[in-house]
Order: C-alpha cells, then sequence, then structure tokens
C-alpha cells in the first residue's frame, strides 16, 4: 500500500518520469491522497467503466487485467510514476455525478473487503471527483496533457 499518493498533469512520460525523485511538486496540476493501492484502483475503476454496476467483480478478473504503464519503475524504494490508461481518462472525464457515486460505491466494498477501508485518511467520494476533475483537464487539452500517478 502506498502511503503517498499523487495524481498529476504531465505533458508527457518524460516529464512524468522525471518527477520519481520528489513527486510532481508544485509546477504539475496535482491531487494527492494517502494510503491506498493508486494501482489496484486504476484496474478497479477502469473495470467498473467497462461493466458498471454495483456487483464486485471477482479478483480472479482482476488480476487478469493489464495494470498501469509504469513511466518510472517501482523500485525497492517503493516509489514508482505510472500513466493512466487514455481509456480510464476518458471514462473519468465523462463521469456523471451518478457513476462517480456507483464507483465510489464499489471501490469502498472492494478496500473494505481487502481490509484497507479504514486505512486512508481521504473519502473515497473525494479522491474519485479530485481524479475526475484531472482528468476532464487532460482529456479537453486534446492530448497534449496526459494524467499520471506518483505513489510512495
Amino acid at each position: 500500500m502506498a502511503i503517498d499518493i499523487v495524481f498529476f498533469l504531465a505533458p508527457d512520460d518524460e516529464t512524468a518520469a522525471e518527477t520519481r525523485p520528489n513527486g510532481p511538486g508544485p509546477a504539475l496540476t496535482s491531487v494527492t491522497f494517502h494510503s491506498f493501492d493508486p494501482d489496484d484502483a486504476v484496474v478497479e475503476w477502469e473495470l467498473y467503466f467497462e461493466a458498471p454496476c454495483r456487483e464486485l467483480p471477482p479478483l480472479e478478473q482482476l488480476y487478469k487485467r493489464d495494470w498501469p504503464r509504469y513511466v518510472a519503475p517501482l523500485l525497492n524504494d517503493g516509489i514508482g510514476v505510472f500513466a493512466v490508461s487514455e481509456k480510464l481518462t476518458s471514462a473519468l472525464a465523462d463521469a456523471g455525478p451518478s457513476e462517480l457515486r456507483e464507483l465510489t460505491a464499489r471501490w469502498t466494498e472492494r478496500l473494505r473487503l481487502a481490509g484497507e477501508d479504514d486505512m486512508t485518511d481521504d473519502d473515497p467520494p473525494a479522491i474519485l471527483e479530485g481524479v475526475a476533475q484531472l482528468a476532464a483537464t487532460a482529456h479537453s487539452a486534446d492530448g497534449c496533457l496526459g494524467l499520471y500517478c506518483w505513489h510512495y
């Protein structure tokens, strides 16, 4: 589980990868959260948009999916930077309030089952709303910005 998680916008993979040592910093638009597994989360979120329903898919279905593409590899120090897929970025950008509420409910249930629901200090709806706002900015930039995640 990551302690610090920062979703942020960057113009390209190289710029995003350069954030690895210390995080994105104030020069890049970002939202910061704490204490959950961001790579697990984005896989869960993307699966939701492919098959929206409140029912949790089996873990085996999640484990068979493609995981995020790391632009700065996750090393023994626990720091990594990955790109959020364009597919998920578009889905989050286009999601309405009811879709985000349904996704939040499903993701919160997954966190609860994994024993992680009380680990994060952040409110799951606020996490998804913050990431969705960044996704909308990236989506409206017509390929000039990508959505990334730095975590430690």
